[in-house]
């Protein structure tokens, strides 16, 4: 039996520590054989309140503090604290499916992998019509691409990275930890860079997380413009982009701009670029229609457009912002807050 340890980057969770960490307890792996680092970015809330209370009753459960509140330096923390043969990151946003450690444990030494990972049921956070518009185009391939962990697989697949992985403990002793300039998307350069080190990620599709969406429109999109924003910082420390979807919000951006001031020059211009405005916005509508029938919404109709250009454009905009402070030199940093 292998010793798991178990790393959540926490801040400000109150609304949904109580779920992540009742799933954890719940799960099916020996107690005995897990320890749980909740490494929290001193939350002004009842965060840690919550967290002191289950660790007083489960001794596997800890509570460390992150005075740098960013989630690289809340993993390399619990990373460094471990003692385990197998290390798993989690989201404090998510619950787990019971047999979710020994599932991730089972595979990762079943396909000889480095790194396994399950795949997003995105739920609204709220039962109104704003959220689940949200939930549905945050896990739609119309708006997020062909990302397979977001939109899901039918078979396990060799893939390039997963969210909150799980890690062969050797990896990071050969690799490193994770960047901590990396305030967003340490994921996927960590996991870029186990891939060109020769390591292996498959996605298990069987195996399905309740991930929680933001509440907000204006919480998506400053989420997505994070994204963005530290893409090309990954892209340049890895010395390639991972994927080639990425690049389509920062075109669509692109597009919409430099082919609207032309298009007021020239009709040859502006034919195209209303050609394609009117492609965006009737397969926008046909996917909210679409959205719309599955869950007997009709408000979906108008608000999921709305969250497939927010996320467009947000990722886009974060993108060009990610390439100026590149090439200006200037200092990557956001705030973190949920």
């Amino acid at each position: 039996m292998q010793f798991v340890s178990i790393i959540c980057p926490i801040l400000n969770e109150e609304k949904f520590i109580d779920k992540c960490v009742e799933s954890i307890i719940a799960q099916d792996y020996p107690k005995d054989s897990l320890e749980v680092f909740f490494v929290d970015g001193m939350s002004t809330d009842k965060t840690r309140e919550i967290v002191q209370n289950y660790s007083k009753k489960y001794s596997y459960i800890k509570l460390l503090d992150n005075i740098d509140k960013v989630v690289p330096h809340a993993l390399n923390l619990g990373i460094k604290a471990s003692n385990g043969e197998v290390i798993i990151r989690i989201d404090g946003h998510c619950v787990y499916p019971t047999d979710y450690i020994s599932t991730l444990v089972m595979y990762l030494f079943e396909l000889n992998a480095d790194n396994v990972g399950a795949v997003w049921n995105t739920l609204p956070a709220k039962n109104n019509s704003i959220c689940r518009a949200i939930a549905i185009g945050s896990s739609h391939k119309f708006g997020v691409g062909d990302s397979k962990h977001k939109v899901g697989a039918k078979d396990i697949i060799e893939t390039d990275t997963v969210p909150f992985g799980c890690y062969r403990r050797e990896v990071f002793d050969k690799i490193g930890l994770f960047d901590e300039e990396l305030i967003r998307n340490q994921d996927d350069e960590f996991n870029a860079r186990l891939v060109k080190s020769g390591g292996k990620i498959f996605l298990i599709p069987d195996l399905v997380i309740n991930y929680t969406a933001r509440d907000s429109v204006a919480k998506m999109s400053k989420m997505y413009y994070q994204y963005g924003l530290f893409k090309p910082l990954v892209n340049l420390k890895i010395g390639a982009p991972a994927t080639i979807r990425q690049f389509f919000p920062i075109a669509f951006l692109f597009g919409l701009t430099v082919g609207g001031l032309l298009s007021i020059f020239s009709n040859y211009f502006l034919i195209p670029y209303l050609l394609v405005i009117c492609s965006y916005l009737l397969l926008s509508i046909f996917f909210a229609v679409k959205g719309a029938v599955k869950v007997k919404d009709w408000k979906l109709t108008i608000f999921l457009p709305v969250v497939f250009f927010m996320i467009h454009i947000s990722y886009g905009y974060g993108y060009l912002v990610g390439i100026y402070k590149i090439i200006m030199h200037k200092k990557f940093s956001v705030e973190i807050n949920r």
